[in-house]
């Protein structure tokens, strides 16, 4: 636990470091910023509730919880909220709920002690920090992580805080929340009287409950100047013990609730519902504004960045914060969350943040099949998308039909990405030299009848519960678009700059008889790309053969796709990689390594590349918490600021550009601007070497390095006149998800293709036993 806390310390400092290098003078910060017009009841920001610390990572209300919850990891207003438990001796401590059975390991502890109590009518089995008294908690009871979703890893490192050691944390701000007054009062403890003798309520910034009794009887005690009486609102359809009305009817009488409180506190959804059969959000309600005028402060509580939100934010959780303080019609006074950093940020880098005109020499924001995280990839609205949501550069990965029409698709596989199954499943076939699993494939059906398909949204965290979906209104939305058009688009709308992706050429030329390097050279030429210098043109491909055919065209600029993981980039590898192309895209964990959901270390593939000028562009960005290491928060955003701000990428890949572009356009990204906060980015390692070693992740062997195989390809084959015998095998009756062939070598793969002739006589041998 030590070594925890001298990390937090650490941490902590070694931020605030950071913050003083930049010599930041407040008064000097307000009078250069514009003042933000809140619509907050007294026009002040929004405030930052941490609940329990920082209960998104660590468990809640620890010592390290609590300890993180300061600048620069959250705003300097911000409040640390205590939920208040007594113990049997009276002493109040800080803990999630009434039980401790998920927030402790006491079910290890006292294994006998499980009890049932009657708490607000409803009967209730776990332990209760009632039957203790605080020695035996505090000797022998640890915290655990209550959301199981989140590392565990901190289970056991810290013990059970008073409200006087959160007090001596000295945060910002302080807010108390008393949960079950009439419940200890039946059991002969006050918690009236634990706050007299105990705990200097001056101390207590905010003071609520969800019991007006409790509030009642403490607002003649209180110096109201100094601390905020707040009523908490739960579910609708609980009961409040004094009045033994639903929560719900007491909302319809605000007028009531001023009398004994100034702030209210309502689970988001009272003010944005969802819908429960779409997921999507229903119109706000008109609580906010109703609460203001009559003179209430309104906070929202039960912000997670770890669960499943409304379609309507694209998983992006500072995208929820922002529908609840940057619209036209209220803004909340303050948040109650987990991550106190997303609020933070949502706050001071994007709300009331109008700045839309591209950022000179911020890295470039390249689109992953378009916006293809809100429309299905590589359709007319995923591209649409994008461009509006800012994209630099929007991609077409070229795909060709079987009477050689080029469009634009994620891979040749048509499985998954449109309708095809429902029509041409006798189509099902497997080509190990394209991809291991069994498809049906753009090459084998004309583009009449790959236009009689419907586009189909890709979900890749799905599950059988249809949790994680994207944007399901729009599953079959779009069309899809031809090379011809994709270009037409891209100078119609002036973008940036295109990227063109060329994969499988080898194949399609000596197989399928489809030039499809010649095909692209001819719509780019066509489309004046080749003869033009306003927009860009990436020719991206995994082939450096591909790559060599673009190289007398000084206009483009050729992307060398490593899509394998490497853990270095030795200085000869590099040396060939500048032989064939002028920027590199690889994976996140090709310059961050991870392990078991934590990041390790940086590598040196950036640092190599940029020594020999090559640009590196790093793919795939997404946003779903499941996709980020613990180390970002569930925060896309912060994932982002380190590759973009902490290492200097030139470009970032990624299917939610609204999401980069928010960050790039937003005065925060920037390290060195003077700002009352910015979004700092991670150093790889820090969260993994606090884990006690007995339960730190196994060392994993290190990815290879780069080699000289991965990069150099064979020369294309000419194209051959019309399709020649080959390894595919039509698969009539099996499932597509059957037993997954060998995949055929090739340089991305870190092998050579060198049985070529192999596999064609085996090909035309089984076409022979086949007749």
């Amino acid at each position: 636990m030590i070594r925890c806390l001298f990390f937090i310390f650490l941490l902590i400092n070694t931020k605030a470091v950071n913050v003083k290098s930049r010599k930041r003078n407040p008064e000097a910060v307000k009078a250069a910023e514009p003042a933000k017009k809140w619509q907050t009841l007294n026009g002040a920001e929004p405030l930052v509730v941490a609940r329990g610390g920082f209960s998104g990572v660590l468990p809640e209300s620890s010592s390290a919880a609590n300890s993180l919850v300061k600048p620069p990891m959250s705003l300097s207003s911000v409040a640390v909220l205590c939920n208040l438990q007594l113990t049997k001796d009276g002493v109040g401590i800080c803990m999630t709920d009434i039980q401790f059975d998920n927030s402790t390991n006491i079910g290890m502890i006292y294994p006998n002690g499980r009890t049932t109590y009657k708490v607000n009518g409803q009967d209730i089995k776990g332990w209760f920090a009632l039957d203790y008294r605080a020695d035996q908690l505090f000797n022998n009871v640890s915290l655990t992580q209550n959301v199981y979703s989140r590392p565990s890893v901190f289970d056991g490192e810290f013990p059970i805080s008073t409200v006087e050691d959160v007090l001596g944390t000295k945060p910002p701000q302080f807010w108390l929340n008393v949960q079950y007054d009439t419940f200890y009062s039946q059991h002969n403890l006050s918690v009236e009287g634990y706050l007299q003798k105990s705990v200097r309520v001056g101390g207590i910034n905010y003071l609520s409950s969800p019991e007006i009794g409790f509030l009642k009887a403490i607002g003649g005690k209180v110096n109201k100047a100094r601390t905020k009486l707040v009523f908490v609102f739960l579910n609708p359809n609980e009961v409040e013990p004094t009045t033994n009305q639903t929560y719900s009817e007491i909302l319809k009488n605000l007028t009531a609730i001023k009398s004994f409180a100034s702030v209210i506190v309502v689970p988001k959804n009272y003010i944005f519902p969802i819908n429960n059969k779409t997921g999507y959000l229903d119109p706000a309600t008109a609580l906010v504004t109703d609460a203001h005028k009559e003179g209430l402060e309104v906070y929202a509580s039960d912000f997670e960045n770890d669960v499943q939100l409304s379609y309507n934010y694209s998983y992006d959780p500072s995208n929820e914060y922002l529908k609840f303080i940057d619209n036209s019609q209220f803004a909340v006074d303050g948040f109650i969350t987990d991550f106190p950093p997303t609020a933070s940020e949502s706050i001071a880098c994007f709300a009331l943040n109008n700045v839309t005109k591209p950022v000179r020499g911020k890295p470039l924001i390249i689109s992953h099949n378009g916006a293809s995280g809100v429309y299905p990839g590589s359709t007319d609205l995923a591209y649409q998308q994008a461009i509006d949501d800012g994209t630099d550069i929007i991609d077409c990965s070229v795909q060709m039909s079987k009477d050689g029409v080029a469009f634009c698709l994620d891979s040749p596989d048509l499985m998954g990405k449109t309708t095809v199954m429902t029509s041409f499943m006798s189509r099902v076939t497997s080509i190990p030299a394209i991809q291991q699993n069994k498809g049906i494939f753009s090459f084998d059906l004309t583009w009449s009848e790959i236009q009689s398909l419907k586009p189909e949204m890709e979900s890749p965290f799905a599950t059988e519960t249809d949790t994680f979906q994207r944007n399901p209104q729009a599953k079959n939305q779009g069309k899809f678009v031809t090379i011809d058009e994709f270009l037409e688009l891209a100078k119609t709308k002036a973008v940036t700059g295109v990227q063109i992706n060329i994969e499988n050429a080898a194949y399609l030329a000596s197989k399928k008889g489809l030039g499809i390097v010649d095909v692209v050279t001819k719509a780019l030429s066509n489309a004046t790309f080749d003869k033009q210098s306003t927009q860009l043109v990436f020719i991206s491909s995994d082939d450096s053969s591909v790559l060599s055919k673009f190289s007398g065209v000084r206009a483009y600029k050729r992307v060398l796709h490593l899509k394998n993981e490497v853990s270095d980039a030795p200085k000869d590898s590099v040396e060939e990689t500048k032989k064939y192309a002028d920027a590199v895209i690889v994976p996140r964990p090709s310059l961050i390594t991870v392990r078991d959901g934590f990041t390790v270390t940086f590598t040196n593939v950036l640092k190599e590349m940029h020594s020999a000028n090559i640009s590196v562009y790093v793919s795939v960005f997404k946003n779903e918490f499941i996709s980020l290491a613990f180390d970002y928060f569930a925060d896309p955003v912060i994932e982002l600021a380190t590759y973009i701000g902490g290492m200097g990428v030139d470009g970032i890949v990624t299917e939610f550009p609204a999401t980069a572009s928010k960050y790039l356009r937003s005065p925060c990204s920037d390290l060195n601007a003077d700002l009352p906060y910015t979004i700092l980015p991670i150093t790889p390692g820090d969260m993994l070497s606090i884990i006690p070693e007995p339960v730190q992740p196994p060392a994993s062997a290190p990815n290879p390095s780069l080699s000289i195989a991965d990069i150099v390809d064979p020369p294309l084959p000419p194209v051959a006149n019309g399709s020649t015998p080959d390894d595919t095998e039509f698969d009539f009756g099996s499932s597509p998800t059957g037993a997954p062939p060998v995949l055929a070598p090739s340089s991305s793969d870190k092998t050579n293709v060198a049985n070529i002739g192999i596999s064609i006589v085996a090909a035309m041998l089984l076409c022979l036993l086949f007749m």
